[in-house]
């Protein structure tokens, strides 16, 4: 009988912990194509936050709503932003590090000690003093009255103090003003709370922190006009689980979530994605630019938990689409010229890499062709791309122009195409001799086709600029992926490719 007991009970047991298994997901975005919200819930480990003390009241709240749309629990240690960078260092733990100032993350950033920073909201610094001002404090001088008990935030733990010294610093008026002080407190918190009893009868703070302070109103005065500070956060690269930062990380810099109640407690907002649990980006990109970038996009997908709908084709064709009214999140394009047709729409591009113009050959070059005046060679089948349809077109019928063989070289052209891949193809084929074609386009193809660099025309390198929509309602998460394509490792694939490289790397930034 007991063995029949234990039996059943280990059974049961057993049961259980198969039912458990089934239901638990540990990282909520492993399925790419099951990205849903219940998994958060299901996620093991709660978040870890480090948040400055000055956004407490503002950071529980998003927190709750957090808890009430996705059952998610996240746990944050406050304190002062130097602090809590400290600890976040000599940890190794935490997911998400929020300081009082960009400063930090900055500093974060060059330690490597954070991924993606989000912007937030921005905070003011201002003098605090009870209602109705009663010591009638109006202005600095105000501050280095004799009578006046003033308290500052320390300027080596948190981000209040050490902007207002090195603001101070620079006009000349710390000094005087570090003289003044009665005290320094380790958080702004503090500062504020010695006003509220009656410790002190000022204290510098941000604008911010005094929502929730009605006994307190704040004065403004010029020397701290540049002491507005930028909150955004950032995600620890340590972390285990950087769907799941993200996607609270997203949550909290929202424009219809977290920045709402940022707005609610004082703080000067303004941008942010609309929310969306899994974000649908759409990317137009010149098709020579796809195996660069497509491992980087797939990478970005996993790591953000969003998807990107990448529209690869030639940049007279994308343009074409983009003046029909399909406009997308961000752009990449094969050249400045097909950006340049667009300003309307994307008005502030950036330069990322360059790619030039070569003469694909079959290997051996049969046809002994050396320079550009080599393709009027007569019976020669030569392949370029559409002047109206791709960048590479029209690059290449002004190369043609200023070599002054234009008409010449058209005569044997049997072939033009939108891409230049589909020219390679045709080479490989043998249906053509020669192909004018990016240096990109034949990186695969050294087997059977060789490159003939055309020398001496500036004209014949394309250069290639990325855009997000100023309208689009996830212009930061395409923010992002622009920082991502400019990375160290992106850069390798982009110059194992064949491309020329124009941005800067954070890496090559820190040397």
């Amino acid at each position: 009988m007991w063995r029949i007991a234990n039996v059943l009970i280990g059974s049961i047991l057993l049961l259980a912990l198969l039912v458990i298994l089934l239901g638990r997901s540990t990282d909520p975005f492993r399925q790419s194509g099951d990205l849903q919200s219940d998994q958060l819930a299901a996620a093991e480990s709660p978040l870890m936050i480090f948040c400055a003390a000055s956004n407490r009241a503002v950071m529980e709240k998003v927190i709750s709503d957090y808890a009430a749309e996705y059952g998610r629990q996240v746990d944050v240690q406050y304190g002062p932003s130097q602090t809590l960078l400290s600890q976040m260092e000599l940890s190794d733990v935490g997911d998400l590090y929020l300081p009082a100032d960009d400063s930090f993350l900055l500093m974060a950033r060059e330690k490597e000690l954070v991924a993606e920073i989000l912007p937030i909201a921005k905070m003011q610094g201002v003098i605090a003093v009870k209602k109705g001002n009663p010591k009638a404090i109006f202005d600095f001088e105000d501050l280095l009255r004799d009578e006046i008990r003033l308290v500052q935030a320390d300027p080596d733990a948190a981000a209040i103090g050490k902007v207002v010294r090195k603001v101070l610093q620079q006009s000349g008026t710390w000094e005087s003003l570090k003289s003044a002080t009665t005290v320094f407190r380790t958080t702004v918190n503090e500062a504020a709370n010695d006003v509220v009893v009656g410790g002190a009868d000022a204290a510098i703070v941000y604008d911010a922190v005094l929502h929730t302070y009605p006994d307190l109103e704040f004065v403004e005065i010029d020397e701290l006009i540049p002491t507005l500070s930028q909150i955004s956060v950032g995600v620890i690269r340590s972390t285990k689980q950087p769907a799941d930062a993200l996607h609270f990380a997203r949550f909290l810099s929202a424009a219809d979530r977290g920045l709402k109640r940022y707005a609610e407690y004082g703080f000067r907002v303004a941008g942010g994605d609309q929310w969306s649990d899994v974000p649908q980006l759409r990317l137009f990109a010149g098709s020579m630019l796809r195996p660069a970038i497509e491992d980087t996009i797939a990478a970005f997908e996993k790591r953000e938990g969003v998807v990107i709908d990448t529209v690869y084709n030639g940049c007279g064709i994308l343009v074409a689409q983009m003046k029909s009214g399909q406009v997308p999140d961000a752009y990449f394009a094969c050249d400045k010229e097909f950006m340049e047709q667009v300003p309307e729409l994307f008005p502030t591009p950036i330069d990322v890499s360059q790619n030039e113009l070569v003469i694909a050959v079959q290997k051996g070059n049969p046809h002994q062709i050396a320079t550009l005046s080599d393709l009027t060679k007569k019976g020669l089948r030569v392949g370029v791309g559409h002047e109206k349809q791709c960048a590479m077109g029209w690059l290449t019928q002004n190369t043609f122009r200023e070599g002054g063989i234009q008409q010449e070289v058209m005569e044997n052209v049997t072939v033009q195409s939108p891409t230049g891949d589909m020219l390679v193809n045709q080479m490989r084929s043998g249906a053509l001799d020669a192909a004018v074609v990016y240096l990109s386009n034949t990186a695969g193809s050294g087997d059977v086709l060789d490159a003939v660099r055309i020398q001496g025309l500036e004209c014949s390198v394309a250069v290639q600029p990325y855009a997000v929509s100023p309208h689009s309602e996830n212009g930061q998460t395409a923010s992002r992926l622009f920082e991502q394509i400019c990375k160290a490792e992106s850069k390798e694939a982009f110059t194992a490719e064949g491309f020329g490289w124009v941005q800067v790397t954070d890496t090559e930034k820190n040397d």
